[in-house]
């Protein structure tokens, strides 16, 4: 009979680690005696990272002797000491491929309901000294489960565990954890998995889009369908038309060198250019496509015949490469391209949709907009733009077209430093939160900001404060993505730059979206190693490879793993967290 072989709590504390600070719950020890087990916690226990461990769904980790046998002789260690993976439950019994999602146990006072596998985090390699233990815990089977709390009670070592209802379906920790992570899922299985009540809501919602997608590569606690890009690396295409739009913004229009159309692309994505003669090694920037055209109607002169891509460029102060592409880009010139990527992109659903942007943040949006005009959507369109003041407004005639014929459309441009008069659909003032609250805009909406961070921050904030779900609203921000760097405890950021040390003689590693270019060099273990070292923003959670956290587009370039990962991610895509350059390198980063 399965029993409880001991109970172990710690509070979270601060650990040095690789430089960083984390806050973290992972070590514990066991105690002595009767524990109080509540809905969210055992008593004198805490989690650091709320985010992935702890909470109803994840109240009680357990971990049994077998595996850590299996591990002691895995790594060669005479004995792990006590509650080394974690955990709050060490138990004889248990295993991974026999305790099955939904199966219901009594332990001395307390009733539990297991809920899912544990999570892939950095922290228990941490704990035990092994980086690659969250990708090995998933490998061999073993990774542990979550439990949620029926019944609250007293528990202690040497309670027998007695189980009193199987799980629907019947599917093992193990089943499930591989669902989620390893290669070529049964998505028979898959479907059950999600059918199961009892299964945490972020695990159930993975195995969703799974079903949805048919395939995909993983990202935390999820699937992210990444569309493959239209080619591979950087193209060469022609200026087929310069039109300025504003006395700051000049749009270009780029198509293929032969003429032939270029791929059509989602609304709302973004190209990537390499900009010869703005500088050494040449920069690289991203531009949001506001707008794919087939064909466009060729102004007087120009060389357009092809379905082409328009991105519109805000001349930048201090910006070296925004001012070069102003003075040098002409018609007829070459320009080296990326294909287009990004998830920023309009829904398929029949809601209201809200476009709200700030200045150049009208780009993405402006796409989305052509999109919903040439399908002819019934959709009820909101576009509500903020600007400093006409000279700068870009864009107003072709947004007054394309609103003018759909069928149901609003519009509200907001002029900081406007002056009455102004144009019907303008207001003086700027695009507050306090404004969006009183717009009385459809809560049903899916919204779609972009702008300055802050103007993205408070505007998200205040639809949600209206009633819109925040599940349906959408930010592009422009540079660098947000940072998903589970318990490092937040430090003062620094714009990216070269890493301290003496500069590397290896392969070139370009991070497109800061615009850094750095020398590889041999004294890092990975590229996010080499990224964290030049403060470029980074994602990851498991650092094994595993977890497809990290996962970044590649423009150009190759690089190898150092360990292979348990599943390798789509063409075009590379795994930071695990893998050296071996050429050139220019990472969606």
């Amino acid at each position: 009979m399965a029993s409880l072989v001991s109970v172990n709590v710690g509070l979270p504390k601060r650990v040095d680690w690789s430089g960083r600070t984390v806050l973290t719950g992972v070590w514990k020890r066991p105690v002595e005696g009767r524990r109080l087990v509540r809905r969210l916690n055992i008593d004198g226990d805490g989690q650091g990272d709320l985010a992935g461990h702890g909470g109803e769904q994840r109240a009680v980790l357990v971990y049994q002797t077998a595996s850590y046998r299996h591990w002691e002789e895995h790594f060669d260690i005479d004995r792990l000491p006590a509650a080394a993976f974690g955990e709050n439950f060490t138990v004889e019994g248990l295993a991974d491929d026999e305790v099955c999602i939904g199966d219901r146990f009594a332990i001395g006072e307390a009733q539990f309901e297991v809920t899912q596998p544990r999570v892939t985090c950095f922290r228990v390699g941490m704990r035990l000294g092994q980086p690659q233990l969250p990708a090995l815990l998933v490998a061999h089977r073993r990774p542990g489960f979550y439990m949620r709390v029926l019944t609250e009670g007293y528990v202690e070592a040497g309670n027998p565990i007695t189980l009193l209802e199987r799980g629907p379906h019947a599917l093992s920790v193990a089943t499930v954890d591989a669902l989620l992570y390893l290669p070529d899922p049964d998505y028979n299985l898959v479907e059950q998995a999600a059918q199961i009540a009892a299964l945490s809501p972020g695990w159930k919602g993975s195995f969703r889009e799974m079903l949805q997608a048919g395939s995909g590569t993983r990202s935390p606690g999820g699937v992210m369908v990444r569309a493959q890009p239209a080619w591979s690396g950087f193209r060469t295409l022609l200026v087929q038309d310069v039109v300025r739009e504003s006395e700051l913004v000049t749009s270009f229009y780029l198509g293929a060198a032969d003429g032939t159309p270029l791929p059509r692309v989602r609304p709302g994505q973004y190209v990537t250019l390499r900009v010869a003669g703005a500088g050494e090694p040449a920069p690289i920037r991203s531009y949001s496509l506001s707008r794919v055209t087939s064909p466009i109607t060729p102004r007087p002169g120009s060389r357009a015949d092809g379905a082409t891509y328009r991105i519109s460029v805000k001349r930048e102060g201090a910006g070296a490469v925004s001012s070069y592409l102003h003075e040098h880009l002409q018609r007829g010139g070459p320009v080296e391209v990326a294909a287009p990527r990004g998830e920023f992109v309009l829904d398929a659903s029949t809601d209201p949709v809200l476009l709200i942007s700030a200045g150049i943040g009208a780009t993405p949006v402006l796409a989305m907009l052509h999109e919903l005009a040439e399908t002819h959507t019934r959709r009820d369109v909101w576009w509500v733009h903020a600007t400093k003041s006409l000279d700068t407004l870009a864009f107003a005639h072709e947004v007054e077209q394309l609103l003018a014929s759909m069928s149901s459309a609003h519009s509200t441009v907001y002029l900081s430093a406007g002056r009455e008069p102004l144009p019907a659909g303008m207001e003086p003032g700027r695009l507050t939160a306090e404004v969006v609250t009183t717009m009385g805009l459809p809560t049903d909406a899916s919204a779609y900001v972009c702008g300055p961070p802050a103007f993205m921050d408070d505007i998200t904030a205040a639809l949600v404060a209206a009633g819109v779900r925040a599940s349906k609203i959408h930010t592009e921000r422009f540079g660098s993505v947000a940072s998903v760097n589970p318990g490092v405890v937040a430090a003062p950021t620094r714009p990216p730059h070269q890493p301290p040390g003496a500069p590397g003689d290896g392969p070139s590693v370009t991070f497109a979206r800061t615009g850094l270019t750095v020398s590889w060099s041999d004294r890092f273990d990975a590229v996010l190693e080499l990224a964290e070292a030049c403060d470029v923003p980074t994602r990851w959670s498991c650092r094994s490879g595993v977890c497809h956290t990290c996962v970044t587009s590649v423009m150009a370039g190759e690089a190898a793993y150092t360990t292979e990962p348990l599943e390798v991610p789509g063409p075009e895509e590379v795994l930071i967290c695990i893998c050296r350059p071996t050429s050139d390198l220019v990472l969606d980063l």
